[in-house]
């Protein structure tokens, strides 16, 4: 462990081995499970963000490498928290870590500076998913990371990962990184990528013959839900071609925010 990665040393010192067991329950570590072979160091979620936001600043690429590479969960999801927070204030500030800013001035001024932050943020972020291996570091760093800078660019490589995603994980990111867009009123790109999952079609060189996992029928139906607080009508739409056949636990997510009679119509 590097003695100058401040963001592994606070992690480290909040471990808790009372909570490890429950946790590990919890993110299901088990023999056969989703995330069987991970290891806890006891920490919630609220801690860790309090961690991230006290030492984001000081933290570089060389840190966060070590901590992403990390066989424990929590450090790993430190790593990505702070990698949202340094895309996220890329334009508002100079971190001591970024370098990146001073040779993108004298090329193309502060806007090439932030820019090339967040694409390092980005390219980092694609570089590793396969440290990005639960639903909660997922959920919590992919549509603020990822979605955020796809708000103004093409948007195929989320359709890659939904079709052709390695792992449950990277198609989740396929479907999860839609949430930007969905609170900004852009719904087209998630009805289209649950299409993929509704057909659930293989990629390239990919045989899937079992049902869809219930990790991404609950990614598909939780996006469907957000779409449809957005424009209930276009989610009604949508769904009236494919209740029929939709899996249950998807649908079920979907129509949560519907009427009672809506959802005992789409149910039935």
């Amino acid at each position: 462990m590097s003695m100058n990665n401040v963001l592994l040393q606070k992690i480290l010192d909040c471990r808790n081995e009372s909570q490890v067991a429950g946790l590990m329950r919890f993110f299901k570590c088990g023999p056969g499970q989703y995330g069987e072979g991970d290891r806890f160091l006891g920490i919630k979620v609220p801690a860790t963000r309090e961690v991230v936001k006290e030492c984001w600043k000081d933290v570089s690429f060389k840190d966060l490498e070590e901590c992403i590479l990390s066989d424990y969960h929590e450090v790993r999801l430190a790593a990505l928290l702070c990698l949202v927070q340094i895309f996220s204030n890329a334009r508002k500030s100079k971190p001591s870590f970024c370098n990146v800013f001073d040779s993108a001035s004298q090329a193309g001024g502060r806007d090439a500076g932030w820019s090339m932050l967040q694409k390092r943020c980005v390219d980092f972020y694609l570089a590793h998913t396969d440290r990005i291996n639960n639903w909660d570091l997922v959920d919590l760093s992919c549509y603020s990371l990822l979605g955020e800078w796809l708000m103004d660019k093409d948007r195929s490589i989320l359709y890659d990962l939904a079709r052709c995603g390695k792992n449950i994980w990277e198609r989740r990111i396929g479907i999860v990184s839609t949430m930007a867009f969905v609170r900004k009123g852009q719904l087209d790109d998630t009805y289209a990528i649950a299409d993929i999952f509704l057909l659930d079609e293989p990629g390239k060189g990919q045989a899937r013959e079992a049902p869809l996992h219930d990790l991404l029928q609950k990614a598909v139906g939780w996006l469907l839900r957000e779409a449809g607080k957005k424009d209930e009508a276009s989610l009604r739409r949508f769904l009236d071609s494919r209740f029929k056949t939709m899996p249950r636990t998807m649908l079920r997510y979907a129509i949560e925010k519907f009427s009672p009679e809506l959802r005992r119509y789409y149910m039935s």
